[in-house]
């Protein structure tokens, strides 16, 4: 790997295109380097992981009306929507657009954290949906989303986005162009285009992640990964973008990041080095926040060993100074505490995610949000008794590298004597660090469980048959990856719009 510095250039001082983030992203993206067997592995098990988010969500509301748009625009050779038979195809950008809201919507599949954070799982709906409407092969499929997760996640280890509210799918636009330039085969010229297009069309604020949390969040990165195929279709045709996206004297750094005297430093593969970011990625045990995953496991280790939870004073949660400001009581959200919350404003509420698996044992994607459950009068009393704290020794070990990196916290338990109950824990247990990290029988019971009785076992066994095939898959199989649900399972019809 290489780090490249990143900063703000003056109009009047001339920066050369290959010392331009964008096309070094792009020179990524294109360096057509063979994709390690591990790594092959890895993209396989994370085709499954959406596969199984996406059933799980298939009914709910935001993707009923996702889906309602995507079949407004038919195409004879397009692309497959979750759920529908496979004669149903629509324009790739509206099927990245009905999937990508159905695997984002439960808040359920991987997740990067460092500088930044993502979700890198969100680069497959767009890459996917480019490769079926074009045709493309097993092969092709691979390289565009070992291309796809590298560049997202070597933008999220070097350029901070929350720091200034901006969402971080202002990392997915770009990372989802380059994957679709890698699928393509196309120029480095091309991508560098259209990476810069998608940057500079999804940039937008972390207000969607903020207050009262809508089912935009599920959206946004829908948004960003259709936004990144027209980038691409836009620089086929020749056009180009604004530039230098990332550098320029009015651009990206210098406006809505820490401004002209800033400088980041991102790391990048060199030319002929295998693509492996994915590797450093991890996925969800849980529906919920990733830095709950942790401390749920850390829930129902201490519920014994604190027996009657009515005897509770109080909880303190100490931990890193994301978890404390983005979900927890530094983020200063009444509605984080409020049991008449979205379900997307609880699964970004700690307090609420630790009083539901301290009481239950564990945690549900439907059961834990359930309106009724969150009215508890014993929860909503708990809940209230829960704080968070920054600690300099965990907001440390946010960023750290290796065995010294964690998500979690340190939990204080005060009962109504005085006695304390004190516990941590670093990772999940399903992280690669974890007591017992996801492999593929993980994934494939993941989607076992979430698609039972929504997926019938002979349409789970034919999609897990073809995953495990992945790099060989011809065109047309590619186009089959996909799973079809009775049409009982869809949901009632979604409300009339435009479409």
């Amino acid at each position: 790997m290489k780090i490249h510095e990143v900063r703000t250039y003056k109009s009047a001082e001339p920066l050369p295109r290959e010392d331009q983030l964008a096309w070094k992203l792009a020179s990524v993206a294109t360096d057509p380097v063979a994709v390690e067997d591990d790594v092959v592995e890895m993209i396989g098990n994370r085709i499954i992981d959406n596969a199984a988010v996406a059933a799980a969500s298939i009914a709910r509301g935001p993707i009923r009306s996702a889906r309602a748009q995507a079949l407004g625009h038919k195409s004879a050779k397009g692309a497959s929507v979750f759920g529908l038979a496979d004669d149903v195809k629509v324009s790739p950008e509206w099927a990245a657009w009905a999937n990508g809201v159905a695997v984002r919507e439960l808040d359920f599949h991987d997740t990067f954290l460092a500088a930044d954070y993502s979700h890198p799982g969100d680069n497959i709906p767009p890459i996917l949906a480019v490769a079926q409407s074009l045709g493309l092969d097993g092969a092709a499929l691979v390289r565009g989303i070992a291309a796809g997760y590298e560049i997202q996640v070597d933008l999220v280890k070097g350029i901070c986005l929350h720091e200034h509210k901006i969402d971080h799918i202002a990392h997915l636009g770009p990372s989802a162009a380059g994957g679709i330039g890698a699928l393509m085969g196309l120029s480095t010229e091309i991508t560098y285009q259209a990476i810069q297009q998608a940057l500079h069309t999804t940039t937008t604020t972390r207000q969607s992640r903020k207050g009262e949390i809508s089912t935009w969040k599920a959206y946004a990165p829908a948004f960003a990964g259709k936004m990144a195929i027209e980038a691409v279709d836009r620089a086929m045709r020749g056009e180009g973008a604004p530039s230098p996206a990332y550098e320029g004297e009015d651009g990206f750094i210098a406006w809505l990041l820490s401004g002209p005297s800033a400088r980041y430093h991102v790391p990048l593969p060199e030319k002929g080095e295998p693509k492996r970011a994915i590797l450093d990625t991890y996925t969800k045990e849980y529906s919920a926040e990733y830095q709950s995953q942790a401390l749920i496991d850390l829930a129902k280790r201490m519920g014994p060993k604190i027996g009657d939870l009515s005897k509770i004073k109080s909880i303190l949660i100490k931990t890193s100074h994301h978890t404390h400001y983005v979900i927890g009581t530094g983020a200063n959200d009444p509605q984080k505490m409020d049991p008449n919350a979205s379900r997307e404003t609880l699964d970004h509420s700690i307090m609420y995610i630790f009083a539901v698996a301290l009481e239950d044992g564990g945690w549900h994607h439907v059961k834990s949000y359930a309106p009724e459950r969150a009215k508890r009068p014993e929860t909503v009393a708990l809940w209230h008794k829960i704080t968070t704290e920054e600690d300099p020794v965990w907001t440390k070990r946010y960023h750290a590298k290796g065995d010294d990196m964690a998500f979690g916290g340190q939990v204080i338990v005060t009962m109504d004597d005085g006695s304390t109950v004190v516990d941590e824990l670093g990772v999940a247990d399903a992280h690669p660090n974890g007591a017992r990290p996801f492999k593929r029988p993980n994934y494939i019971e993941k989607f076992r469980t979430l698609a039972e009785g929504i997926v019938s076992r002979e349409e789970q066994d034919r999609f897990l048959a073809l995953v495990e095939r992945l790099p060989t898959l011809t065109a047309a199989e590619v186009r089959q990856l996909n799973f079809v649900v009775a049409a009982d399972q869809l949901g009632a019809e979604a409300p009339k719009g435009i479409f």
